[in-house]
């Protein structure tokens, strides 16, 4: 699954999955575009890219502001002349049951997770038709799929990746771009940190596989759907979630 020649772009890099994907794809050859709000760990992230022998430049960009990312992609493009794989990782969550949600946090999670996905693919798509090639890959998650109490806002923004990505597919497989999602179901992250050792413990009890999930696991699906062996994919949601969820 060698990535040499091609450019890079992941969302939320500065930590969890993006942070993952970022290395992975650098190690596969590709030169890696990584995006997020905090300068300090994408500065981390490019030397330790570039320490190993990859190629990696650091864009700091908010992707709930279209301005950062309009600006982002355009100085992303213009270091390494082009975008062939596009890795829409950046999320957020605000928990609550609807009846008690802010509007504000149903539109910041929608902003963050969904719109700015969008707003990216609208950025890139123009340097991947120009080529005729390109990858877009998208991260939702499994409760896009089954929803989950407590996470309407979430649920719904990855639901709606999940329709983005079959919409983009049909759009584009003319020009020999693919449009794909990853679906993660419980991993160790940042995000999944801050919850509660009886909630995980419990997680656990309805993962077949026995185990939470990596970040490399989910990395390892993006790899593959951006190379070559994966050409003959698209419109396709890839679930990474140990048996939590099949079907």
């Amino acid at each position: 699954m060698k990535l040499e020649g091609r450019v890079a772009l992941v969302t939320g890099a500065s930590q969890g999955i993006g942070h993952a994907c970022a290395v992975a794809l650098a190690g596969q050859g590709a030169s890696v575009a990584v995006a997020a709000r905090n300068q300090l760990k994408l500065e981390e992230l490019v030397q330790q890219i570039t320490a190993a022998g990859g190629k990696a430049a650091a864009f700091v960009m908010d992707v709930a502001d279209e301005e950062q990312i309009k600006s982002g992609v355009k100085a992303a493009i213009g270091q390494f002349g082009k975008i062939d794989i596009l890795v829409n990782n950046a999320g957020i969550t605000r928990d609550q049951l609807v009846m008690r949600m802010k509007r504000a946090d149903w539109d910041s999670v929608l902003n963050t997770n969904l719109t700015s996905a969008y707003l990216c693919i609208q950025q890139v798509i123009g340097s991947m038709l120009k080529q005729r090639w390109g990858r877009i890959i998208n991260i939702t998650s499994i409760f896009g799929q089954m929803g989950q109490a407590g996470q309407a806002n979430y649920a719904a923004s990855k639901a709606g990746l999940i329709g983005l990505t079959m919409a983009m597919a049909r759009e584009v497989a003319s020009r020999n771009i693919t449009c794909n999602a990853v679906a993660p179901g419980f991993i160790e992250t940042g995000m999944t940190a801050v919850l509660s050792e009886e909630f995980k413990q419990n997680a656990v009890k309805m993962i077949p596989l026995g185990r939470v999930g990596t970040p490399a696991d989910i990395a390892s699906a993006v790899c593959f759907l951006a190379s070559e062996e994966a050409s003959y994919i698209t419109g396709h949601v890839l679930n990474v979630n140990g048996g939590m969820l099949m079907g």
